[in-house]
């Protein structure tokens, strides 16, 4: 019994001192998300969609919960808004082409239509993300007819 003591005071100690190591938090400027906003036009209902289950791992801007506060949670979450990002980022908008912006939506629509975003691992902890059917429609709606603006954008004239 006495060397489980010092195993489980040994994790405690080390789960006190990693609290202290954090990584760097995704905190840009809101405006970053205005140029998207501008270029993909969507409905008030889509926008509220997109703050609700979207953002928080597709844009410079992230709402941390207060569990997000616990290493290893914190570095956990650091790892899904990189790898979210790095999929799809609605912060840098602009630096993408008309084609890239398209095929980028072209994927929006198969993962939501699938049910493949927002992951269930966000949903968790954000009951609220989770997408209905009604909601789906009008997010994969509102990404077919920027597709079909970017078509219209990328032919030559």
């Amino acid at each position: 019994m006495k060397i489980l003591k010092k195993i489980l005071l040994v994790l405690l100690i080390i789960f006190v001192v990693a609290q202290f190591f954090r990584p760097e938090k995704n905190q840009g400027d809101l405006a970053s998300i205005d140029s998207f906003y501008a270029d993909t036009n969507p409905p008030e209902n889509v926008k509220l969609i997109l703050k609700e289950s979207c953002n928080d791992c597709h844009s410079d801007v992230t709402r941390y919960p207060w569990y997000s506060q616990i290493t290893p949670v914190n570095y956990w979450m650091a790892e899904h808004i990189e790898d979210g990002k790095k999929h799809f980022n609605i912060s840098n908008w602009n630096d993408n082409s008309i084609k890239r912006k398209d095929h980028k939506f072209d994927e929006l629509i198969e993962m939501v239509e699938e049910r493949e975003m927002p992951l269930p691992s966000y949903t968790w902890g954000h009951p609220e993300a989770k997408l209905s059917d009604e909601q789906i429609k009008s997010v994969i709606d509102w990404a077919k007819k920027v597709r079909l603006k970017y078509s219209l954008e990328e032919k030559p004239q």
